[in-house]
This record gives structure tokens, C-alpha cells and sequence, in this order.
């Protein structure tokens, strides 16, 4: 009963974990499973129908081995771990993957471990194949290059390309990521499977795209040796060199392989030709070499036959999948184009719309400011305007002025001119006075003398008179006869060798006529110094006028200045002459008094 119980209760599933180049999946599996039943399983999970190129690999000890399909997974020596992990990877390469490939998940998963293998440096590719290829691995991820969305850096978490291209040029990660981008922006337009089928084409140049390579040595010198194994047949190369073949065996020319525990016979189809034969050192090695030869030789033979049915299906299918996505690209790329348009258009738009804001903007700040401008030249054109009129009114009151200035300086040039009038006039009357005081003087000197003479004979006459009145006062006292009359002293008489004739009506006369001409004299004398101080009193209002008309000259205008300075003659003898001639007058009416 134990027995029974403890084989009922054995589980009878386990678990599988695959692991794909871009997903991880797990699954539950009968323990009755083949290896097709879970291969089966994965291709229908991952949508996959090219399914003769791929394989469920898994680690034993130091070496890979890869899944049957007509066994049980449980029966063949894979890892007792649970869950049971895989990975589902490309057992055999394409010859020519543009044909070969029909789904675009083959492709992709093709890409994904073909990119694999060069970083991890499986696959040798040159710098420049790098730095393509890598180029084409961004246009698969981010699609068309985008200078606004991809900016510098944007490669920064990506790994593209080998470390041993970036440790064999000196250059930073900038520089790489700028080389990527000018090739990256080549690529415009293309899609993500044609970007991968042409990353894909690319690669399979390369010298070691889908090879695997083994350890072997050689029967006869035990020389060690790599055993290539790919697409095109078996290659034989030296252990330092996996790019150059030494010898190479197409499949076409491989008549039959065969193996005897370690050792290895490759016979060509040319009988001529020697047999080859190298040894593993390893038996599950051999049966993994054995069996790659085989699947390769199978698809080689396969290719060269026509497709079947299937296979013309799927790439009749594949074929109208591609136009059919070619004409959604295309449809897609004249939407994203009229959308880009568009949007140039818009932006075009919105740029056109802000510069006209802008403009507008500036043209009412500008407006403001002719504005402001206006108004403080209008401000400016009124502050000009009153000081227009102002100096206007200042113009005309300084015409005036001007005028009247004229008409003072004109009426002081008359003034002037007839006060020099009066002033000749007066220095004539002064020189005349002068001359008429000169001529009385010599007249009133002949008078005096006249008058001393006339004195003189007076007295000589009296004495006479009183010597003859002497010699008759007696008779005129006897006879008390009245004094004879004047006429009678008139008479002549001569004493030692003198006659003197003087009459009494002679004397009277010429007292008459001094005093006539003394009192003539006297008049004009008063006359001429009323003149005299009528012209003096003018002459003083007229200086006075004068510089008051210089005052407001020299304070309005310079002009006049050197008119209104200039010196008035004035005569010398108006200003001390009156009183000489008062003195003058003075003297004579003295000498008239006496």
C-alpha cells in the first residue's frame, strides 16, 4: 500500500522556464513530454512558423546541448533545477536572409542574436561595420531621427558596439554617439523589420556569422584545430584564427560524415580527393557536431529543392503582409507627412501669429511712443509757441524801443544839433558882446579921457573963472547986479601961449549924451545877462536830458553808446565870459557912477 501510495502522489508535471531573446517564459509540462511537445508549445506562444532554424538549448556541465525533439525532455540530460530553464535560440543560419526569412518575428529574433553575438564579440566585425550596424539597431528601436526628441545623449544606456572597438580608438562616448547619429539620420523613413533585415544582411557578410566552432585535433599529428560549422559546409581553421579558413568543406562537395566514437571521417564527393578525419575529445561534443552537420546538410538540401506548401503559403502570406504593410507605411507616411506638413504649417502659423504679435506688440509699443512723442512734441510745439510769441512781443516791444530810440536819438541829433546851433549862436553873441564890451571899453577909456581932459579944462576954466570973478566981485557987489549968465563966462582968453574956449552948453551936452550912452549901456548889459542866464539854465536841462537819454541808451542798446559818450563843446568863454562881462559892466557902471 505504501508503495502505491508514494507512486500516486509523483508529480506529473514540472516546470519549464524558457528564456527568447526578447521574453522570459514559464510553463507547466507533462512528464510524458517530448522535446517536440515543448518546442511545439514555445513557437505556437511566440507565433513562430519557421520553426527549422530554432532550438531549446540548455547548459550541461562545461558545454551546451541542444533539445531533442524525439525524446523525452526528462529522459535527456537536462538540468534537475526546477523550473527547467531554456533558451530558444537560432540553431542554423540562413544562407541568404533576405529570401530565406519569411516572418517578421524570425527576422527579429534573428536580429536580436545576431546583435548578441557581435557585442559579446562571437562574431568579429570591423569598426566601421560597427558603427553601420549599430546605426541601423537605433532605426529598429527609436525609429526616424528626430533632432527636436533625440537630443546628444539619448545613446547613452544603449550598448551598440563592441568593447573592443571602443578600446581601440581613444575617443569618449560623445564621439561614438555623434558618428552613430550622422549614419542614424541616413536612415529616415525606413521601417523596424527592414531596419533589422538590412542590419541582418550586413551581418551575414561577416566571416564568422553563424558559425560554431569546436575543438578538434587531427589524426596523424594531433595538431589542434577548430572545426567550423555553418550554412555552407565545414571549415577547418587554425586555433589563433577563426576569420580565414584553412581548408573548407561545402556541403555540396561532402559525399557522406561519419564518426566511430571520437573520431570524425569526412569523405568528399570527389573520390580523387583524400578523406579527412579529426577527433573531439569529447562524446557528447561529437553527437552536438553530428548533429549540427546534419540539420545544416538537411536545410543546404532543402533550399535547393522547390518550397512546399507550407512554405509558399508563408511566404505568400509573408509577401501580402509586406505589401500590406508597406502600403500602411506608405499611407502612414503621407499621413505622418501631411501631419508633419501640417505641423509645419501650424508652426509656421503660430510663428507667422507670434512675429505678428510681436510686430503688433512693437508697433503699439511704437505707437505709444509716437504717442508719447506726439504729445511731448506738441507739449514742446506749445512751450515754442508761447516762447515764439513771447519773443515775438519781446521783438516788438524791442522794435519799439528800437523806434523810439530811433526817435530819441533823431530827436536828441535835433536837440543836439540845434542846442550847437544855439551854442554858435551864443559864442557869436559872446564874441560880439566881447568885441562890443572891447569897443565900450576903448570908448568909455576915450571917454575918460575926454572926461579927464574936459576935467581939466574945467578946472583951468573955473580957476580962470575965479580969477576973473575976483577982479569983478567988487563991481558986482556995488551994483548988486545979478550974476552975468553963462554965456557970459563964454569966452576966450590966452595966457603964456594957452587959449582955452569953453562954453557951458558944451559940458551940459556931453553929460547928457554920457549919461544917454550909460544908461544904453546898462540896458543891454541887463539884456545880455538875462541872455546870458536864459542860455545857461537851457544848456544845464539840456546835459541833464542828455544823460538821462545816455542812461537808458547804454542800458538797451550799445549803439548809441559812442554818441551818447561824445564830449559837448561847450564854449569857454558861455561858461566864464558872463561874469566877466558882468565885470566888465560893473566896472563901467562904477565908472559912470563917478
Amino acid at each position: 500500500m505504501s508503495i502505491l501510495g508514494l507512486k500516486k502522489k509523483q508529480p506529473k508535471t514540472f516546470k519549464v522556464k524558457v528564456i527568447t531573446m526578447d521574453a522570459e517564459m514559464e510553463f507547466s509540462c507533462e512528464v510524458k513530454w517530448k522535446g517536440k511537445d515543448l518546442f511545439d508549445l514555445v513557437c505556437r506562444t511566440v507565433g513562430l512558423r519557421e520553426t527549422w532554424f530554432f532550438g531549446l538549448r540548455y547548459t550541461v556541465k562545461d558545454t551546451y546541448a541542444w533539445l531533442k525533439t524525439e525524446k523525452r525532455v526528462l529522459d535527456q540530460e537536462v538540468p534537475k533545477d526546477s523550473p527547467i530553464t531554456f533558451h530558444f535560440l537560432a540553431k542554423f543560419f540562413p544562407e541568404k536572409v533576405e529570401e530565406e526569412l519569411v516572418q517578421e518575428i524570425t527576422q527579429h529574433l534573428f536580429f536580436l542574436q545576431v546583435k548578441k553575438q557581435i557585442l559579446d564579440e562571437e562574431i568579429f566585425c570591423s569598426p566601421e561595420a560597427s558603427v553601420l550596424l549599430a546605426s541601423y539597431a537605433v532605426q529598429a528601436k527609436y525609429g526616424d531621427y528626430d533632432p527636436n526628441f533625440h537630443k546628444p545623449g539619448f545613446l547613452a544606456q544603449d550598448e551598440l558596439l563592441p568593447k573592443r572597438v571602443l578600446m581601440q580608438y581613444q575617443m569618449t562616448a560623445d564621439m561614438w554617439e555623434e558618428k552613430i547619429t550622422a549614419w542614424y539620420a541616413e536612415h529616415r523613413g525606413i521601417a523596424r523589420d527592414e531596419a533589422e533585415m538590412e542590419y541582418l544582411k550586413i551581418a551575414q557578410d561577416l566571416e564568422m556569422y553563424g558559425v560554431s566552432y569546436f575543438a578538434i585535433t587531427q589524426n596523424k599529428r594531433d595538431t589542434d584545430l577548430l572545426l567550423g560549422v555553418d550554412a555552407q559546409g565545414l571549415h577547418i581553421y587554425s586555433p589563433n584564427s577563426k576569420l580565414n579558413p584553412n581548408k573548407s568543406f561545402p556541403w555540396s562537395g561532402i559525399r557522406n560524415i561519419s564518426y566511430s566514437e571520437k573520431e570524425f571521417t569526412i569523405k568528399p564527393l570527389d573520390k580523387k580527393k583524400d578523406v579527412f578525419k579529426f577527433y573531439s575529445s569529447q562524446l557528447r561534443v561529437n553527437k552536438l557536431i553530428l548533429q549540427l552537420c546534419i540539420g545544416n546538410h538537411d536545410l543546404f538540401m532543402r533550399r535547393r529543392k522547390v518550397d512546399s506548401i507550407e512554405v509558399q503559403q508563408m511566404k505568400a502570406q509573408a509577401k501580402e503582409e509586406k505589401a500590406r504593410k508597406k502600403m500602411e507605411r506608405q499611407i502612414l507616411a503621407r499621413e505622418k507627412q501631411m501631419r508633419e506638413e501640417a505641423e509645419r504649417a501650424k508652426e509656421e502659423m503660430e510663428r507667422r501669429l507670434f512675429q505678428l504679435q510681436d510686430e503688433a506688440r512693437l508697433a503699439n509699443e511704437a505707437l505709444l511712443r509716437s504717442e508719447e512723442t506726439a504729445d511731448l512734441l506738441a507739449e514742446k510745439a506749445q512751450i515754442a509757441e508761447e516762447e515764439a510769441k513771447l519773443l515775438a512781443h519781446k521783438a516788438a516791444e524791442a522794435e519799439q524801443e528800437r523806434q523810439r530810440l530811433e526817435v530819441t536819438a533823431l530827436k536828441t541829433k535835433e536837440e543836439k544839433r540845434l542846442m550847437e546851433q544855439k551854442m554858435r549862436e551864443a559864442e557869436q553873441l559872446a564874441v560880439k558882446l566881447v568885441e562890443q564890451s572891447e569897443r565900450r571899453l576903448k570908448e568909455a577909456d576915450h571917454l575918460k579921457q575926454d572926461l579927464t581932459e574936459a576935467k581939466d579944462a574945467e578946472r583951468r576954466a573955473k580957476q580962470k573963472l575965479l580969477e576973473i570973478t575976483k577982479t569983478t566981485y567988487p563991481l558986482i557987489a556995488a551994483y548988486s547986479t545979478p550974476p552975468a549968465p553963462p554965456e557970459a563966462s563964454n569966452f576966450a582968453y590966452e595966457t603964456s601961449s594957452s587959449r582955452l574956449d569953453f562954453k557951458d552948453s558944451d559940458m551940459k551936452r556931453l553929460s547928457m549924451e554920457i549919461e544917454r550912452e550909460r544908461l544904453e549901456y546898462m540896458e543891454k548889459s541887463k539884456h545880455l545877462q538875462d541872455q546870458l542866464k536864459e542860455l545857461k539854465s537851457e544848456i544845464e536841462s539840456l546835459k541833464l536830458e542828455e544823460q538821462q537819454q545816455q542812461a537808458g541808451l547804454y542800458s538797451l542798446h550799445g549803439e548809441a553808446r559812442g554818441y551818447a559818450q561824445e564830449p559837448v563843446y561847450i564854449p569857454h568863454i558861455l561858461l566864464y565870459d558872463p561874469l566877466h562881462l558882468m565885470s566888465i559892466s560893473g566896472v563901467l557902471f562904477s565908472f559912470f557912477e563917478v
